[in-house]
């Protein structure tokens, strides 16, 4: 898929022009480049499909920027890129996409202290030169420091929500293959890890090498590592590593046991299975002392039932209590996809989003939904186009008149993402916030402050009576800042002793809360409200990762607020009109 080499090509000339002080372009590409990222779909299929008209239908893809997309399409370049490319100093643009450095403070490092990569700007941070600059200090030296490191993990790792459609694809693709009979992920792919390493692929086949020959001449494959007739590696355009393995049919269920792990997981199964006499290892489970097979392993289910325990899914394959629950026949009924009914957290063009608010809506009710709350920014967040007192009047005229036009297809509820002041107030006035269905509260700002500041603040918002949704609780963007200090335990009390909900945000870059964190507060019986934050239609369909998310944090339909039908979701919220 080429989906994330174009949104990486749009984001570079988005930082270009803010580095040569272009007002308004820097916003449009930004704004396209979040779109495309977040396609489903191979954008090169899309354009091989429907031209350059299929690429005008992306949110934010004009004539221009599709021209640029079109002409990388083609030729693997752009020449407008790399025309502008050359305005700037060589590296600029990976100094740039360290966390928090941004393309002017980028420009100044490189004028002062000749660094134009990242090893260069780590080594100046080691030797204190960054310290000694005007406007930086030891602060943003030891920040800076911070930084490349969350940056070399993420080179380690990628999000799953922008690797899992590049490996369903390849699934897909297998899945055409006449020789492949069953084909899965396996690893932390398999269970929904935040972020992954390699990518393990299992498939059972008679012709093992007719499969390794098409997997390793995929056009998606830049090298081939190695290449065997039961296992070969391949490193992919997009950087992603993914081992196919082919099993036989017998030995397909006890491998994909074995490869989905994790390791504490598996090291406790294999120890259960000791001491019942057997044997547990990728190709199935034996006696131990006659080395004889007991179990086919044709499928995982009979693999756990030999084990005196129910077959449980592979989120929770943690070894935090999974396999406990499973031996007592009380595993969680997980909450799924198909339970979800609608969405409190999306911005339109009336804050920093790209469609408007009935196409976000129809966008949601195309996926089935029967609500939206359409949640714009409030004020402080300017660079967000945060709306103020006297716009809300418009931007409720507006959502009424969608509802009419949309005939009762889908309900949209008032909402707005309130900033959470460093004070603990809200952004809006009381007399204001009442006027919305839902209040979401959200920390903006203020990323660095002490745990029991942070944590007052969180807590004061809860408090009022008017806020219902903490957004995105922790504030951690998965490499690229680190969760702010606060101690999510008091938060969960707080929000169980006043009924308020924490948002799972689905957004790729968030995944916030943690697994950890849902499994913590559902057990102080708090609810969760499974949101996407979409700034644009495309991004709707990141429902899925938080799905995930909740479900590895051990959620439940009745944990989740908006697994709930319009009308309880309107007594949930006392929601009157």
């Amino acid at each position: 898929m080429k989906n994330q080499e174009i949104a990486a090509m749009l984001y570079d000339i988005a930082d270009i022009y803010e580095i040569l002080n272009v007002e308004w372009k820097p916003r449009a590409y930004r704004r396209a480049a979040r779109s495309v990222e977040s396609l489903s779909k191979d954008i090169a299929q899309m354009y091989k499909e429907g031209g350059m008209k299929t690429l005008m239908e992306i949110p934010g893809v004009g004539p221009g920027i599709g021209a640029h997309i079109e002409e990388y399409l083609k030729t693997g370049k752009n020449r407008e890129y790399e025309k502008l490319k050359s305005k700037i100093p060589k590296g600029i643009s990976e100094l740039i996409n360290i966390p928090g450095m941004g393309p002017k403070r980028a420009m100044i490092l490189n004028k002062k202290l000749k660094v134009s990569s990242m090893a260069q700007l780590e080594a100046a941070a080691k030797a204190g030169k960054i310290a000694k600059l005007e406007g930086f200090g030891k602060t943003s030296e030891d920040n800076i420091m911070k930084a490349i490191s969350l940056v070399k993990k993420g080179t380690e790792r990628q999000m799953l929500g922008y690797a899992m459609p590049v490996v369903n694809d390849i699934i897909d693709k297998l899945k055409q293959l006449k020789d492949v009979e069953r084909v899965s992920p396996a690893g932390s792919t398999r269970r929904m890890q935040e972020t992954i390493g390699d990518v393990d692929i299992l498939v059972t086949s008679k012709s093992p090498n007719k499969v390794m020959e098409f997997f390793t001449k995929m056009p998606s494959v830049m090298q081939v590592l190695a290449k065997g007739p039961t296992k070969s590696t391949v490193i992919l355009n997009s950087g992603l590593q993914v081992d196919v393995r082919v099993l036989k049919d017998n030995e397909y269920g006890a491998a994909m046991q074995y490869f989905t792990g994790n390791k504490d997981h598996n090291v406790k199964l294999r120890q259960i299975a000791i001491n019942k006499g057997y044997k547990l290892s990728e190709y199935g489970m034996f006696d131990r002392k006659t080395g004889k097979k007991v179990v086919s392993g044709h499928t995982e289910e009979e693999i756990y039932k030999k084990l005196g325990m129910d077959w449980m899914p592979p989120e929770i394959r943690e070894n935090r209590g999974e396999i406990e629950a499973a031996m007592k026949h009380k595993l969680p009924k997980l909450v799924e996809l198909k339970d979800i009914k609608g969405d409190f957290h999306m911005h339109s063009r009336n804050s920093d989003g790209i469609n408007t608010i009935v196409q976000m809506a129809e966008a949601a009710h195309n996926l089935g939904y029967e609500y939206i709350a359409m949640s714009d920014h409030s004020k402080s967040e300017i660079i967000a186009h945060g709306m103020n007192e006297k716009r809300l009047k418009e931007y409720f005229k507006e959502i009424d008149e969608a509802n009419k036009k949309l005939k009762g297809k889908i309900t949209i509820l008032r909402s707005s993402e309130v900033d959470i002041l460093p004070n603990g107030e809200m952004d809006f006035s009381d007399n204001i916030l009442k006027q919305f269905d839902i209040v979401i509260g959200s920390v903006h700002s203020g990323f660095k402050s002490p745990e029991d500041k942070m944590t007052k603040r969180i807590i004061s918002a809860i408090e009022n009576e008017h806020v219902d949704i903490i957004a995105h609780p922790t504030g951690r963007m998965i490499h690229r800042r680190e969760p702010y200090a606060a101690n999510m335990e008091k938060i969960f009390k707080a929000a169980a002793d006043n009924g308020k909900v924490m948002e799972v945000n689905s957004y790729p870059d968030r995944t916030d809360l943690k697994d950890i964190h849902i499994k913590s507060a559902i057990e102080k019986g708090v609810k969760l409200a499974i949101d996407t934050d979409s700034h644009a239609t495309t991004h709707l369909n990141y429902m899925w990762l938080g799905v995930s998310q909740a479900r590895r944090g051990w959620a439940e339909k009745k944990d989740v607020v908006n697994t709930m039908n319009l009308k309880d979701v309107k007594k949930f919220f006392r929601i009157r009109n």
